[in-house]
């Protein structure tokens, strides 16, 4: 069986989120939490809302693509969902997101060996 090993870059000031070796003959869905932390300036309680641009290869809307780092025509679809979306800023200082990560089994069961990933930009706006 092939060993994949996947992960998503860290960008300024956040985690790395790894989806760690996956094999292919497991087949099985692999979920994954990264937090980012956020803080949000003036007085509180401020409104918030959240988004990301479903990172550097996308397909489209929700559609999120790791690329392979040696084939450019490799690519592992996943998933990132978090919340909330939007609401109210509890407080001053700094809060946590939890970013959640699945890669489906079904979508790495025939992907090329080797390192996958991709970078995604959260957007939080007051």
């Amino acid at each position: 069986s092939r060993i994949i090993l996947i992960s998503m870059e860290p960008g300024p000031a956040a985690s790395a989120m790894a989806f760690g070796v996956l094999d292919p003959a497991l087949g099985t869905n692999v979920i994954v939490n990264a937090i980012v932390r956020y803080r949000c300036a003036g007085a509180p309680p401020r409104n918030f809302a959240i988004t990301d641009d479903d990172g550097l290869f996308e397909i489209g809307a929700n559609l999120n693509r790791m690329r392979h780092a040696v084939t450019p025509t490799e690519f592992i679809p996943y998933s990132l969902t978090y919340a909330p979306v939007s609401g109210i800023t509890p407080g001053p200082g700094w809060q946590n997101l939890t970013v959640t990560g699945t890669v489906q089994g079904v979508n790495y069961r025939d992907a090329a060996q080797g390192n996958y990933s991709d970078s995604v930009t959260l957007t939080i706006l007051p």
